[in-house]
């Protein structure tokens, strides 16, 4: 037992209501770490439409087509992308400016979404 750990034992013990007090703080924390480690396996948090955008601005210019897509295209096709089926695996793919997606059915809707949407977003080539 290290020194800081037999040094909290201690005090806890020097008196009954402290005892009590710091008991209930002890078996709250495997509690606590059980509930993040739950929030852990959840997978990463769905990318947001910005994070997304700034992705694809990111594929684009990588490619050399920086000055192809627009902002407001980006962020079109961002919320697109965001708010369909695709999980947050293959956003989070896109949002750090990977052209990955995390299977290919993923990678057949992607391209889907972005077909579909071309007129609206305003994407010319």
């Amino acid at each position: 037992m290290n020194s800081l750990w037999a040094a909290s034992v201690v005090t806890m013990t020097l008196n009954d209501r402290t005892s009590r007090t710091s008991s209930r703080i002890l078996m709250a924390l495997p509690i606590a770490a059980l509930a993040f480690s739950l929030a852990a396996c959840g997978g990463a948090a769905r990318p947001s439409a910005d994070d997304v955008a700034d992705g694809i601005q990111q594929v684009y210019e990588d490619q050399g087509l920086g000055d192809v897509v627009t902002d407001d295209v980006a962020q079109c096709f961002a919320e697109k992308l965001v708010d369909s089926d695709l999980s947050n695996e293959t956003l989070g793919y896109i949002a750090n400016g990977e052209d990955k997606q995390a299977n290919e059915k993923e990678k057949d809707l992607t391209t889907k979404i972005l077909r579909d949407n071309v007129e609206e977003c305003g994407f010319t080539q």
